[in-house]
């Protein structure tokens, strides 16, 4: 079983039982709001698409955004391990360990665990390849979970990221949703950007400042430029 993947399931399980409340695999959440996480990661995946400039009528020579790209495909990879983890829970297929044990037989998985990091794709391919994972998530037959997982590593590789660095800009957006929850962002009042930067670039380049911060410390981190931020 691959410590990564694990460890990441069981931090998006934490995060969704302290958002949504520990029942959330039920479709709803403890204010009774239900929960489409389809929806979730074909709206995210149109968002991932705005990296690059595929309007052909406005800023065609634009350079794509290859840093807006990566911090979208993580938060894809939030709400694709959220599907997986109710998937499992309401078809009676098993936990968290199960789907670890499933994602890492994947040949995709080993795919990306070794794969150059910032060896981007060709723009159209990657864009086709997001409309792919939209397509599944839209598609009203059962699930296909496992070609959804597919598709996911395949893009992953196509935008520069291996297992280690979505691992760890993973864990990263996961400590940065949690200092988001924790300073206002369901009432609104949390500033999402700081002194003309969204936060996802603050947290990753912290991350590439020190790749062997601790989550504690990161959070840490955010803390004192949140709060230096909003005095």
């Amino acid at each position: 079983m691959n410590s990564k993947i694990l460890l990441m399931l069981q931090l998006q399980n934490q995060l969704n039982d302290a958002t949504n409340g520990e029942e959330w695999t039920k479709g709803t959440t403890k204010n009774d709001k239900e929960i489409n996480w389809r929806r979730c990661i074909y709206m995210e995946c149109a968002e991932m698409i705005d990296s690059f400039s595929w309007k052909h009528w406005k800023n065609i020579y634009q350079e794509p955004d290859w840093a807006n790209l990566q911090i979208e495909v993580v938060d894809v990879w939030h709400f694709i391990m959220s599907l997986a983890i109710e998937n499992y829970s309401q078809e009676l297929k098993g936990g968290i360990e199960d789907i670890a044990m499933m994602i890492s037989d994947f040949d995709a998985l080993s795919m990306i665990e070794h794969s150059d990091v910032d060896n981007f794709a060709i723009d159209k391919e990657i864009m086709t390849k997001v409309e792919t994972i939209m397509s599944l998530s839209l598609s009203k037959e059962t699930l296909d979970l496992n070609a959804l997982l597919v598709a996911f590593f395949e893009l992953v590789k196509m935008s520069g990221l291996n297992l280690d660095t979505l691992y760890r800009l993973y864990v990263g957006k996961n400590i940065l949703n949690q200092f988001r929850q924790d300073n206002g962002y369901k009432d609104g009042s949390y500033v999402k950007v700081w002194d003309g930067e969204e936060d996802n670039v603050v947290m990753k380049r912290i991350w590439e400042e020190n790749p062997d911060v601790k989550p504690d410390a990161l959070y840490k981190e955010l803390t004192k430029l949140y709060h230096a931020l909003v005095k």
